[in-house]
């Protein structure tokens, strides 16, 4: 069953297998858009083309949730409270204002203020958490255990948000707090048969998605996977420009890296039916 909003995808599976895709929208209403400093600007930190790298997810019966609204306009990845995901370190809001690299997304004075934050919030982030739970739920009366994976890429160097180079494939479960260890034991098996490079809780320990969803003791695993996306395009030598980035998607150059995370996805299902078992009364 397919359940399509004009900004919402759900399409429902029968494994208990979920895939979140909550950041490769590009959408971003007229109004919004006219505030911002540039179109490009405001789409540039997409997690471009994860949702054609996960393609072959239906496939496999996982049910698939995803959103066409940019980041920018609203991140679902985000804690409404205004707590940050790594304190300390820069990071961006449920509504963000500057970049991935810092540079203002808003004209002087255009930034969304307490209102507007709320609106978009009930327009567009409620509803994509109640999509997930209502998933889940569903699930949950089919088997013993859910996997919910959350799905995500982002430039392999910006110096404002981690040091150096990223891995390219980099887990997160909330320094294991949000799924059980075996787990994260078998994303990292998959991960490690390949030649890219892995970080478990590194940079990125899992986003709102993943410590929200997360509850092994209510039998959901949650675990995130932010990639680096050197592992499947192309990326700028030097600076990100609006004549450089995007690249395009290549199936030829992802290639090794969609066959790696079709291993993963497989692991996950493997993983959720043996607790499934485990956990079952």
């Amino acid at each position: 069953m397919t359940s399509t909003a004009a900004w919402l995808r759900v399409q429902q599976g029968s494994a208990p297998l979920i895939v979140s895709i909550p950041h490769a929208g590009t959408d971003i209403p007229p109004d919004i858009e006219a505030r911002l400093v540039s179109p490009w600007l405001g789409r540039r930190d997409a997690d471009w083309w994860v949702d054609r790298l996960y393609a072959f997810a239906d496939d496999l019966g996982a049910t698939v949730i995803g959103t066409a609204m940019s980041r920018t306009v609203i991140d679902v990845n985000r804690d409404p409270s205004g707590a940050s995901l790594y304190p300390g370190a820069a990071t961006t809001e449920l509504c963000p204002t500057t970049t991935f690299d810092g540079e203002p997304l808003y004209r002087p004075g255009e930034a969304p203020g307490p209102g507007e934050i709320a609106e978009r919030r009930a327009a567009w982030f409620d509803p994509y958490h109640q999509a997930l739970e209502r998933e889940i739920e569903r699930l949950l009366t089919r088997h013993g255990a859910v996997v919910l994976y959350d799905a995500h890429s982002i430039r392999s160097l910006i110096p404002r948000l981690f040091d150096g180079e990223l891995p390219q494939f980099n887990i997160g479960t909330n320094s294991g707090v949000s799924c059980d260890w075996s787990l994260t034991a078998a994303v990292e098996a998959a991960c490690d048969t390949s030649a890219f490079t892995r970080a478990t809780n590194g940079r990125f320990k899992g986003g709102h998605i993943t410590r929200r969803h997360g509850r092994p003791e209510r039998r959901v695993h949650a675990i995130q996977m932010e990639l680096a996306c050197r592992g499947y395009m192309d990326e700028p030598a030097g600076a990100v420009t609006a004549e450089n980035w995007p690249t395009r998607f290549e199936p030829a150059r992802a290639r090794s890296m969609i066959s790696v995370l079709m291993t993963t996805l497989q692991a996950c299902l493997t993983c959720a039916r043996t607790l499934s078992n485990k956990e079952s009364p």
